[in-house]
């Protein structure tokens, strides 16, 4: 008699994908909809990651982006030698009526780990209107534009810029130049600074930030 075939690590995570089931067991009376928790996906991970060796696990983290805090939550699946993972963020909100801090945190944290998992185990939740989860997810979709005290902000770090990078280089590059060349590299197009929305906004300062070290540098 032939001995059974051991499966790989991927050939588990398929399985494990394509046997999860993850009904929406909570309910929301007032919206009267259906809808799944973090919690509800783990629990429905559990025995099959038992089932084929394997173990999942959740970790969170806080990270500064531009001028505001995330929660960074990691789903994670391992046998021990090799790992798959998926990420997924959410932003605390500044004030939540009715809630505590560590509230708070806890609410960003639940819905990060929600959409972590959802990206690891490939369970689409596009169209889950789950309460608080659900607004924040489409009012994160649409960032909010710029201020003019942000568009003055980012000007003249790009024109402080500008004046390193033609220090550094022997060439003369003007602002104007310089934040071209910002915006088509990570827009691939040329985005006008007081119409950038803040996730733009904060990946424009970043890359400022990358290329000021690398200029320093030389």
């Amino acid at each position: 008699m032939s001995e059974e075939k051991e499966l790989s690590f991927y050939e588990k995570l398929s399985a494990l994908i394509s046997e999860l089931k993850t009904p929406k067991s909570q309910r929301n009376n007032f919206g009267k909809y259906n809808y799944r928790s973090a919690e509800d996906i783990l629990e429905a991970v559990k025995p099959l990651a038992n089932k084929y060796g394997l173990v999942p696990k959740l970790t969170d983290g806080i990270v500064l982006i531009g001028d505001r805090y995330y929660v960074e939550a990691r789903a994670i699946i391992t046998d021990g030698k090799n790992t798959e993972q998926a990420s997924g963020f959410a932003r605390e909100p500044e004030s939540k009526k009715g809630m505590d801090e560590s509230q708070i945190t806890g609410t960003a944290s639940s819905y990060a780990r929600k959409y972590a998992m959802n990206g690891l185990y490939q369970i689409d939740d596009t169209k889950d209107a789950d309460t608080d989860e659900y607004k924040q997810q489409v009012d994160s979709s649409k960032p909010a534009r710029i201020d003019s005290t942000k568009a003055k902000v980012l000007r003249a770090k790009v024109k402080e810029l500008s004046i390193l990078a033609g220090l550094k280089t022997g060439t003369e590059i003007t602002p104007e130049a310089m934040y071209e060349k910002l915006s088509d590299t990570k827009f691939l197009s040329i985005v006008p600074i007081e119409k950038l929305d803040t996730e733009q906004f904060m990946t424009i300062d970043r890359y400022i930030k990358e290329l000021e070290k690398a200029y320093s540098k030389k």
